[in-house]
């Protein structure tokens, strides 16, 4: 096989520090070599990674750190072990490196992080699904940043997270670790939590890169056939927001192939784009195991070795979790087939990287001796996340809950803690393969909350999540005919590779509730008592049976794996001591049939006269209810947003202090600054920032907090667009009574889109602009023109709207 390397002169990473030329320049290439791997210390039987079991590493750990590591792989994270005994053990290999390798550097530990640092007895957050339906960056910053701290302070420099993965299809298994399925609020949520990390001195790893969410019917690993468009107008966006605003310092590649093309060996994805287009600096990793499957999977490549290749050139820095194919590289460059100055360029970034995060000058004198990874903040923030998160989808009244009412609660996952984490927790990555560990850290069920709450409630079991035995129905049956109201608690069990109902490969090929929960929820119905349905999923379930006319619950909350504190949260919503404000961060499927499906569609990709089948969601994105209610309106647009086009982002104030996390920026202006009316029809030149207002009004009786949701009709594109696209967003919390006027400054790039030569661009014509309480609702609508020539984006346009609350 002919293997074409990449211009390797312009591909240098530039600005390394003399520090790390002159290191550079001493090593050998086994030396070199030994940077560009990682080491799984810990891997054995446990399937936490893809065909794990089949792909153990054969060298011994001592053999492979001869000359140097790149990266330790999970040392926390592989199996339940004592952090204070871990810490004591990884200070003492750090010390061993640097005493015992010619060079002296250390390793860069990795881990995972997505719901919180997976180790045993760290704080489990909720799934990214959960931040995207808060609609709040703000708190995921917060989130972050104290995960950021328990990794730090116990020697971990990098974690594989965020997900910024835009959700397009419900079947694929891996949607619980994506945070929307509109690109603009996977992007702000995402640099949230990157700076946030990094605030705490670990790198964020972006993933993954990109279109993996796009594989075809929902399969894991999939080809993707997404189109150059798609491409530029979904899926990278918020990749390029995490590099350029968040400042990101890693990126791993996605597993899938894009048109016959694996990701894995793309130096258009690789150098072209992240690296030239985008300036980023940093390292790209692997996913585990990626770079062989280049020869075992994709079948692009003969030999371990030659898929080494085609990844390094490709642009892939380091190989992950072990040394499979990348010790090949010697012979390439011994044959001469690859330049070692390939090797060059990514042994140039690891050790930047190394620089970066103190590596070179550490001695790992004192490892850490003591240490919460579940303290009151931990706690107080997986709170306040799970509470802003849960989706109110239904309520005929049957919520809040009454006090002194005779409580049922029933179902499988009512009283599992398993149930309120996702695939990337600790608890269902590891611990299931440990029976009997205990999980290390209070995690209260629903059914626990409820009776710190209300006292005494009688419960059952009912059924299990899966599985088609129904000898639990006639128990649950009779609890529900002796109660005044039953919450009935189901939905999915999280875990990997066909153990659980979703995860990582977990994929569905029917989005009905697993097993026979909705004929257990069916049959509680049927007693006439008064059902409040309450669902832990990892995925949107296709639910018109349980949300359309007049025979199915009287009430139902969608909570997508909550975490630690789910239980107590959701005890407080059902009990009205807290009012729901999330909103469905992805649409709610009316069946399997209609995916993929996204709300991001245009006109034919609806309903229409001209086919028999009908997508439409359920419930739409961003759609969420309350126990209060609020009124919107004064829609208004001003063509002087206070921003040149290409010219910097300028912010205001945090509307709890301070700057805004990933530049989408909330804070209390005085009153009657800055935005004035111009009509009902402005004009806008194309490529200006512009102003948009609008006034949020709690009219009902407690205090809540709405999401305030802008979207954009494009008329007469070159292209087609999307029926409504998401402009701008803001969450706002409001006593009874009590207004306030949220001004947005929208940058032109919010506007754009990918023309018919594939620039992206704002075209003149018309657009309407519309204020409601989800992508299909309208309380107000003004149109606006774009005027001028054509406006072609610049790298360095704004991506990000600022946002401005100002209080009555």
């Amino acid at each position: 096989m002919t293997i074409h390397h990449t211009d390797v002169g312009a591909a240098l990473t530039p600005g390394v520090s003399p520090r790390v030329q002159a290191l550079l320049a001493e090593m050998t290439l086994d030396e070199k070599l030994a940077q560009l791997v990682g080491y799984w210390v810990d891997q054995g039987d446990e399937v936490v990674a893809p065909l794990s079991g089949e792909k153990v590493t054969s060298t011994a750990y001592a053999d492979a750190t001869v000359h140097g590591l790149g990266h330790l792989t999970r040392v926390y994270g592989t199996r339940p072990v004592d952090p204070i005994e871990r810490a004591e053990w990884l200070w003492g290999e750090q010390r061993r490196l640097k005493a015992e390798t010619r060079l002296g550097i250390p390793a860069i530990v990795h881990e995972e992080c997505l719901t919180g640092f997976a180790a045993w007895k760290a704080a489990t957050f909720p799934t990214p699904l959960a931040w995207g339906a808060s609609f709040d960056p703000e708190t995921v910053e917060l989130m972050a940043s104290a995960i950021g701290r328990s990794m730090r302070d116990l020697g971990v420099h990098q974690g594989l997270s965020p997900v910024l993965d835009v959700v397009r299809d419900p079947r694929w298994g891996r949607v619980d670790e994506c945070i929307a399925e509109d690109p603009y609020v996977v992007g702000t949520i995402g640099t949230a939590y990157v700076r946030g990390l990094q605030s705490a001195g670990v790198h964020a790893t972006l993933k993954h890169f990109v279109g993996y969410s796009a594989s075809r019917a929902g399969r894991n690993h999939a080809p993707v056939s997404a189109g150059p468009r798609e491409l530029q107008d979904v899926f990278l966006p918020p990749f390029e927001m995490a590099v350029r605003d968040g400042g990101a310092r890693s990126v791993m590649n996605a597993y899938v192939e894009i048109d016959g093309v694996p990701i894995a060996s793309s130096p258009e994805i690789f150098t072209d784009l992240l690296r030239r287009r985008w300036g980023f600096d940093g390292t790209v990793v692997s996913d585990y195991f990626a770079v062989e499957f280049l020869r075992s999977m994709h079948g692009v490549a003969d030999s371990l070795g030659e898929a080494a290749q085609l990844a390094l050139e490709a642009g892939i820095d380091v190989e992950l979790p072990g040394p499979d194919a990348y010790p090949h590289l010697a012979e390439r460059v011994a044959s001469g087939a690859l330049p070692e100055a390939v090797v060059d360029r990514a042994v140039a970034r690891v050790l930047a990287e190394k620089e970066d995060l103190g590596l070179l000058d550490a001695d790992f004198a004192d490892a850490p001796t003591e240490i919460d990874l579940d303290d009151a903040e931990h706690r107080a923030l997986a709170y306040r996340l799970a509470l802003e998160s849960a989706v109110l989808l239904r309520n005929d009244g049957a919520l809040p809950l009454a006090e002194g009412r005779r409580i049922a609660v029933i179902g499988p996952n009512a009283d599992s803690a398993e149930a309120l984490m996702g695939c990337y927790s600790f608890a269902n990555h590891v611990l299931a393969h440990h029976p009997g560990v205990p999980l290390g850290f209070s995690l209260p069920t629903v059914r626990d909350a409820l009776v710190d709450r209300f006292g005494e409630v009688s419960s059952a079991f009912g059924c299990a999540v899966e599985g088609s035995d129904t000898d639990g129905f006639a128990e649950a049956v009779a609890v529900a005919r002796d109660a005044e109201v039953a919450i009935v608690v189901v939905g999915d069990r999280a875990g990997l590779f066909g153990r659980g109902t979703v995860g990582e490969g977990n994929d569905a090929d029917s989005l009905e509730l697993p097993g026979v929960q909705r004929q257990l929820v069916e049959a509680i119905v049927a007693t006439g008592t008064p059902v409040v349905l309450v669902l832990l999923t990892g995925r949107p379930y296709a639910l018109s049976w349980a949300l359309d006319g007049d025979t199915g619950p009287a009430a139902v909350l969608q909570a997508f794996f909550p975490g630690e504190e789910g239980g107590s949260a959701l005890a407080a919503l059902l009990a009205g001591d807290a009012t729901p404000s999330g909103r469905l961060p992805v649409s709610l499927p009316r069946s399997a049939g209609a995916q993929p499906y996204s709300y991001l569609h245009p006109l034919l990709g609806g309903p229409s006269g001209v086919t028999s089948t009908d997508p439409t969601p359920v419930r739409p994105f961003g759609f969420g209810l309350s126990y209060t209610t609020f009124a919107r309106g004064e829609l208004r647009v001003d063509g002087a947003g206070g921003a040149e086009p290409g010219g910097p982002e300028r912010g205001t104030g945090g509307e709890r202090g301070g700057a805004g996390p990933a530049g989408h920026r909330t804070g209390d202006a005085s009153r009657g600054a800055g935005i004035s009316a111009s009509g009902t029809s402005p004009e806008v030149r194309a490529g200006d920032a512009f102003a948009v207002s609008a006034r949020v009004t709690n009219t009902g009786t407690v205090r809540g907090a709405d999401v305030v949701q802008v979207y954009a009709h494009r008329r007469g594109a070159s292209v087609t667009r999307p029926v409504a696209a998401l402009v701008a967003y803001a969450r706002v919390e409001l006593d009874p009574g009590e207004s306030a006027e949220v001004r947005f400054t929208v940058p032109a790039s919010r506007l754009a889109y990918s023309d018919r030569a594939l620039r992206r661009v704002v075209e003149p014509g018309e657009v309407e602009l519309r204020l409601g309480p989800s992508c299909a609702e309208v309380d107000e609508a003004v149109s606006m023109r774009i005027t001028g020539p054509t406006y072609e984006l610049a790298l360095d346009d704004a991506r990000v709207v600022e946002v401005a609350v100002v209080r009555d």
